[in-house]
């Protein structure tokens, strides 16, 4: 029963950590050309796993598994973001 607990945990913040990080680039960081850098998605994801691993180290239903998938998920979100954010400055539409 606490695995399924602790998935169901993991795949929730993992998707909070895709959708605001998306969100998050594709409405104020759209003017702002860092973000187009292949390296941003990494600094976020170095960001995201220092805050994380705080709260892996002060709660335990939050395991490093957790922490990890939410760090692949604010990566993915970041890369995501900046993506939509080239097709719509290339399509000239706002």
């Amino acid at each position: 029963m606490f695995t399924i607990i602790s998935m169901a945990i993991a795949l929730a913040v993992a998707a909070f950590g895709y959708f605001q990080a998306r969100s998050f680039v594709q409405s104020k960081l759209r003017f702002v050309d860092a973000v187009q850098h292949f390296a941003a998605p990494l600094i976020a994801g170095v960001s995201a796993m220092l805050i994380s691993a705080a709260f892996s180290w002060l709660l335990p239903l939050i395991s490093m598994k957790s922490s990890m998938r939410f760090v692949l998920g604010v990566v993915a979100g970041v890369s995501s973001g900046a993506r939509d954010v080239r097709k719509q400055i290339g399509s000239g539409t706002a």
